[in-house]
């Protein structure tokens, strides 16, 4: 009991520092590495290793032809574009305000299950929509932030990766995929990581040796490999068995808290009064959405930050 207790614990610190550490060590490596090829490298070596562990673990491999063809375009709309291009615009933003606009992620699955399957919004819905969309105003609207060249657009593209890793929940809730989640996220981290070394060869992105990386690039590719794709993802499914997906879902308000302290303490991040007003507003719409009587399968899922 004392082991499975501590084992929880252990899994809650996981993919509440971890996973909001990733926009730490994406941030680092972005600022050496093109964001494609980096992108690519951090999921076909995850992907890899995967499958690696499945074969030690004598785990089944074998998928059928309409789940693979769902790995492929899950992996696209979770981790092509919606982790590979918010990689790209952090070209442009800093890392914690980019976690910001990320935690608005329950906020663009809501609205698009309103949207699709029609469901109606709970009172303490509607009221975290109306703080997600003032505190993302807050956000976007500071004048020190729009002002440096290509944040807007940076903004944007983070916005619209938002939207692509929305739907992927949405789309993975219906979809028929291995049984096995390990192995489903080790196929769709091998479909991302090759379709964004196509795009990094496509972008003429410059292939650059490993052996030429600083430590603080390489030991962040290792974190991002290691800990951000695959100890991470286990400690997300291992919570998922023993506690209310309720706690689980604390993630989506913490993750952001850690990228800003992170960003702040490491790369000397600007933290204004408004960013610190914004994240307060916005993460409590994230919790009134988070914390609603029944939380749909989806609501979980899209809160994973591979």
């Amino acid at each position: 009991m004392k082991k499975s207790k501590f084992l929880i614990v252990m899994a809650f610190f996981t993919i509440y520092i971890v996973w909001g550490s990733t926009y730490l060590f994406n941030k680092i490596a972005v600022t050496a590495l093109p964001p494609f090829f980096m992108a690519s490298l951090r999921f076909l070596g995850a992907g890899v290793l995967i499958m690696i562990i499945s074969k030690i673990m004598k785990l089944n491999l074998k998928v059928t032809k309409k789940q693979l063809i769902n790995c492929f375009v899950s992996s696209f709309f979770f981790l092509v574009y919606g982790n590979g291009v918010f990689v790209w615009a952090l070209v442009y933003l800093d890392s914690g305000f980019a976690a910001l606009l990320a935690s608005t992620q329950p906020l663009f699955v809501l609205i698009l299950l309103r949207l699709i399957d029609r469901k109606p919004m709970q009172t303490q819905s509607i009221i975290g929509v109306a703080l997600g969309v003032l505190g993302m105003y807050l956000l976007v609207s500071q004048q020190s932030i729009t002002a440096s060249e290509g944040s807007l657009l940076g903004i944007f593209m983070i916005l619209t990766c938002v939207l692509s890793w929305s739907y992927g929940g949405v789309f993975v809730s219906k979809a028929d995929l291995p049984k096995n989640f390990f192995i489903t996220t080790g196929y769709q981290m091998l479909f991302s990581g090759s379709f964004l070394f196509l795009m990094s060869l496509t972008f003429g992105e410059t292939m650059i040796s490993p052996l030429e990386w600083s430590t603080e690039v390489q030991f962040s590719l290792i974190m991002l490999i290691v800990f951000g794709s695959i100890i991470a993802f286990t400690a997300f499914n291992y919570l998922l068995k023993l506690v209310s997906t309720e706690k689980v879902a604390t993630s989506a308000y913490v993750n952001p808290i850690v990228a800003m302290l992170l960003g702040w303490y490491f790369l000397d991040e600007v933290l204004t009064m408004q960013s610190i007003i914004a994240s307060i507003v916005l993460l409590s719409g994230v919790y009134f959405i988070t914390s609603r009587k029944r939380i749909a399968k989806v609501d979980v899922e899209e809160v994973i930050k591979p």
